[in-house]
């Protein structure tokens, strides 16, 4: 990690937008993001540990990191958080100890809210407690959408449904470029990299290309249809 610095304006603004506090006033908003100060992660650099003792919880400003769960020698990737997204606030209404590990995946900036300031804010600014519940909740639908993916639909399917909800169309025709490297994606996805080549190759017959993080989709209804 490289040293904790003072929020700026732009990435106080970002975070008002943010899950997190967009629904809370100026002032409630501020004294939110008064806990919190911005640290910045190289890749592969670890945010924190499993069982660990929770200081912190975090809202993701650039860069991606990863949640994930070991056991044994073996790990489960949970998300890969994207900037906007926060993790581990739940921890400021219940709990001690961070229960998955926190990693970069790449050059990463965060802002990082103390967890015991947060706390003395909620008997003065309930809302805030509030807000944090409702991120809480957006994570469990998040969670519960993930999950019934997993378990309905095949590698190219899920491949196929990220496509769509994140190409820009232009008519029939669609194109996106991926922000991070196919070994990340197919995390993401809950796919090791080999069952995302599989899929990226059986998608070829519904007028999916793929050049590096170049991704051009020749008809986006045949696509629907996968």
């Amino acid at each position: 990690m490289i040293g904790a610095l003072k929020l700026s304006s732009a990435q106080q603004a970002m975070l008002g937008r943010a899950l997190i506090a967009s629904s809370l006033d100026r002032h409630e908003r501020d004294a939110l993001l008064s806990c919190a100060v911005a640290v910045r992660y190289e890749p592969q650099d670890m945010l924190f540990y499993e069982h660990e003792k929770a200081r912190y919880f975090y809202c993701l400003l650039s860069g991606y990191v990863r949640l994930f769960r070991g056991s044994d020698g073996r790990e489960a990737d949970i998300s890969i958080c994207e900037p906007g997204e926060s993790f581990g606030e739940g921890l400021v209404l219940a709990g001690d100890g961070y229960n998955y590990s926190a990693q970069a995946m790449e050059h990463a900036i965060l802002a990082r809210f103390d967890i015991a300031q947060v706390k003395g804010l909620l008997r003065e600014k309930p809302r805030i407690a509030g807000a944090i519940a409702c991120s809480l909740s957006q994570h469990l639908l998040s969670t519960m959408d993930c999950l019934a993916r997993d378990r309905m639909q095949t590698s190219p399917q899920r491949v196929a449904h990220y496509l769509l909800t994140h190409c820009t169309s232009e008519g029939t025709r669609a194109s996106l470029r991926l922000p991070f490297q196919k070994s990340l994606l197919a995390r993401k996805l809950g796919l090791a990299p080999e069952a995302l080549s599989r899929a990226f190759s059986a998608l070829r017959t519904s007028g999916v290309t793929v050049s590096g993080r170049a991704i051009a989709i020749e008809d986006v209804d045949l696509l629907r249809q996968v």
